[in-house]
Parts: structure tokens; C-alpha cells; sequence
């Protein structure tokens, strides 16, 4: 391996980071409140709005189900809107905030439902708004879910980002394209060691959470 490519090798991995960083970070303030929505304005739901359930729950599963490379491909203009280019690290993370968001909020979605419904009623019984419902209630109860459900989302960033990052393309032209397959096993391994802390902090925190319930 030439000292050019472990050159761009490095610039690529502190650009996968980057953009999975800030990626993972707006879908973190952007899906738990999305999530939160879906739950509360579902039928049964304390804000119960069929409509705007409909609304917003179309849109998630469609973004959610669309494969991230044809993502990647559909939201160019909206990336050139928002960013004025449609490559580097910038332009990557559009396509991969977008796609993250849905699948962490039906991620965060799903820990909410499990709130057990009796403990919803009997605060409500109590004299309790809604809005402190949602966010005393709700939220603190799914906390230990969301928390494990995070790393997740950030694990499938990482493999995502490497269709859009310099590291699927220095993977490609070094690696395949050229047949080196010590290149081809150098840039998983990097990959691995990047999700590997991440998931291991996220357990880590879940059992902490756990322990002090």
C-alpha cells in the first residue's frame, strides 16, 4: 500500500466520522420529537390526530424503505439547494441525516409504545397535561430504548456513509479496481473499529441506565 493511499486513507476516515457525527446528531434531535408525534397522535394516542398521524407517517416509511443509494442519487438537488454541491463530506451528510432520521424514529417509535399504557392512565388520572405526560412520562420510560436504539442507527449510518464517503471510493479504485485485496481488508477493519466503540458506549449506557432504575 503506497503512502499516498494511506494518506487519503486517513482524510477519509476523519470524513466519515464527521459527517456520521453531525448525521447521527440530527437524527437525534430531529427523530425523537418525530417519533413522539407518531405515538401521541395515533388512535388511543393522547393527542389523538388520525390525519397528522397519516401525514407524517407516510413520508417516514417511504424514506425509511428507500434504499440508501437511491437516496443518495434523488435527493441531488435538494443537496445542491442546501449545500450548493453535490459532493464532499457536506453534501454527504443531506442524504444520510435524511435517511436516518425515519429509521431512528421509528426506532425511538417503537421504545415509546412499550411505555406501559396503565402507568400513562393513571398519571392522567392524576390531573396531568399531556405535554407533561409526553415528556416526564413518556420519554424518561423509554429512555433505556432509545439510548440502545441510538447506536443502532448510528451502526447503519457508518455502512451507509461508506457508499457516499471517500472510504467506499478509495475501497473501489485501490481495492477493487485494482485488485488489492490487503486495501479491501484494511478499509473493513477500519470500518469495524469505528462501529465497535460505538456500540460497546451504547450497551455500556443502557446497563448503567438499567442499574439505577
Amino acid at each position: 500500500m503506497s503512502e499516498l493511499w494511506l494518506s487519503e486513507l486517513t482524510g477519509a476516515i476523519c470524513d466519515t466520522v464527521l459527517m456520521v457525527c453531525i448525521s447521527a446528531i440530527v437524527a437525534l434531535f430531529v427523530g425523537i420529537p418525530l417519533a413522539l408525534v407518531l405515538v401521541t397522535t395515533t388512535r388511543g394516542g393522547i393527542y389523538e390526530r388520525r390525519a397528522v398521524n397519516s401525514t407524517l407517517g407516510v413520508p417516514v416509511n417511504a424514506f425509511r424503505s428507500t434504499p440508501f443509494i437511491i437516496l443518495l442519487v434523488a435527493l441531488l438537488p435538494l443537496t445542491r439547494l442546501l449545500v450548493g454541491t453535490t459532493i464532499g463530506v457536506w453534501a454527504a451528510i443531506v442524504p444520510l441525516s435524511i435517511a436516518a432520521i425515519p429509521f431512528f424514529a421509528r426506532v425511538v417509535e417503537v421504545s415509546l409504545r412499550e411505555v406501559d399504557r396503565g402507568l400513562i392512565e393513571a398519571v392522567q388520572a392524576m390531573g396531568a397535561q399531556r405535554r407533561h405526560i409526553s415528556w416526564h412520562v413518556l420519554l424518561p420510560e423509554a429512555l433505556p430504548g432509545i439510548l440502545s436504539g441510538f447506536p443502532i442507527t448510528a451502526v447503519a449510518m457508518i455502512g451507509s456513509s461508506a457508499m457516499a464517503s471517500a472510504v467506499g471510493d478509495l475501497a473501489i479504485r485501490y481495492g477493487y479496481q485494482r485488485f488489492d485485496t490487503a486495501v479491501m481488508v484494511t478499509v473493513i477493519i477500519l470500518l469495524i473499529a469505528i462501529v465497535t466503540p460505538v456500540q460497546f458506549a451504547g450497551d455500556r449506557l443502557v446497563r448503567h441506565l438499567l442499574q439505577r432504575a
